[in-house]
């Protein structure tokens, strides 16, 4: 399928920040696809299935970790940038790499670090997506981090829209290398964005239900959950419930997904090329204003009711001592970081605590645990509430 005029083309990439004369590239691969396999083979992804989604070191097998949801996100973000006819190897590549940079335990973890370097410019996950990528997971000879091309970059650091005051980590990486920050990102990156919600929305609803964290009653108070609801049952009433749970949350994905092609198509409907996606006034990837009703309807909803239920708050702030008690360790006796990470920390601030979070940002959920443990000689109970 030939690309939009829209597309990022991957024979007109901006390139990379280090420019490699004479280099070979292994196999017949576009720039993109080397990006996406760069961000598969890295070790900054392969943690992610130790890494917090919704549930804190889930115990049971079935429920979604970073990793998990990442690949949920890129599945969809392939499908809608397919019928948009954008770069589905970009899509993929920003979808996989967006969640890169969340530490252990998920928003409890980021709130713990972001507390500890208050006063060295506070941290922030996104901002540590585009420093791992670009600075701390460094495989090669030739160069720092993995190298990827400037659209790649550009998606992840504009994940949410333009940035107009980028923390220290987005300013300094910025300063290195222009990542056009003020202004709105290519397309493929805003599909990949609305991935996430469409994935997070939907798969959360899943897991809540299964952990016994949500109940159908109450998400039947959501008009838009009750219409698929009522559209499931009348198509298949003799299903086993929870096939028809199941078969709710394929529905409402589809009905998302559809929405939001439609939405982009007559946003962009008559734009010649990328510059006009850049210089926009707004998104250009999203969904209809009577969905993006819905949808923050949905996510106010599930802040209330999963996100801020009582167990979980009790579990995030176990969390939040793990993060807090190796932070204060490490400080105190930076021999316990092992002998790489303490023989390369620096002496002043605030390099010295960004190295540290550095360190503590790079963690599974059971390697956080399993370290507090071994410095403190027990870890809080109750870390697991499924």
């Amino acid at each position: 399928m030939p690309l939009s005029p829209l597309a990022c083309d991957p024979s007109q990439t901006l390139g990379r920040e280090f420019a490699l004369e004479g280099s070979i590239a292994r196999g017949p691969r576009s720039p993109y696809q080397r990006d996406r396999d760069r961000i598969i083979h890295s070790i900054a992804f392969r943690r992610l299935r130790h890494k917090t989604q919704v549930f804190v070191a889930p115990d049971g097998d079935h429920y979604r970790v970073r990793l998990t949801h990442s690949l949920e996100v890129a599945q969809i973000g392939r499908v809608i940038a397919r019928v948009l006819g954008l770069d589905e190897d970009l899509t993929e590549a920003l979808c996989l790499a967006h969640d890169i940079g969340h530490p252990p335990f998920g928003h409890s973890g980021e709130d713990a670090l972001d507390e500890a370097l208050k006063e060295q410019g506070g941290w922030d996950h996104n901002a540590n997506t585009l420093r791992t990528l670009m600075r701390l997971e460094s495989p090669y000879c030739e160069h720092e981090g993995l190298n990827l091309t400037w659209e790649t970059l550009e998606g992840l650091a504009k994940h949410n829209g333009p940035v107009m005051h980028p923390n220290w980590a987005l300013a300094e990486l910025d300063a290195a290398y222009p990542l056009h920050l003020g202004e709105w990102s290519c397309l493929e990156a805003q599909v990949a964005a609305i991935a996430d919600d469409i994935a997070y929305d939907n798969h959360d609803i899943d897991d809540g239900l299964r952990a016994g964290f949500l109940h159908l009653d109450d998400l039947l108070t959501q008009p838009f959950v009750a219409e698929q609801w009522r559209a499931v049952e009348a198509k298949h009433p003799n299903a086993p419930h929870d096939r028809k749970l199941r078969e709710l949350v394929r529905s409402q994905i589809g009905i998302m997904v559809n929405d939001v092609i439609a939405e982009t198509q007559s946003r962009t409907h008559g734009m010649a090329g990328i510059a006009e996606i850049r210089a926009a006034s707004r998104a250009s990837a999203a969904f209809s204003p009577a969905m993006a009703e819905a949808e923050r309807a949905l996510k106010r909803f599930m802040y209330d009711r999963l996100y801020y239920h009582p167990e979980q708050l009790a579990t995030a702030e176990k969390a939040h001592q793990v993060v807090s008690g190796l932070f204060a360790a490490y400080r105190e006796d930076p021999s316990r970081m092992g002998e790489a990470w303490a023989a390369r920390l620096p002496q002043a601030e605030p390099q010295r605590s960004r190295h540290i979070a550095d360190y503590i940002a790079g963690m599974t959920d059971r390697f956080a645990i399993a370290q507090y443990r071994m410095i403190h000689g027990t870890a809080p109970e109750g870390l697991s509430n499924v």
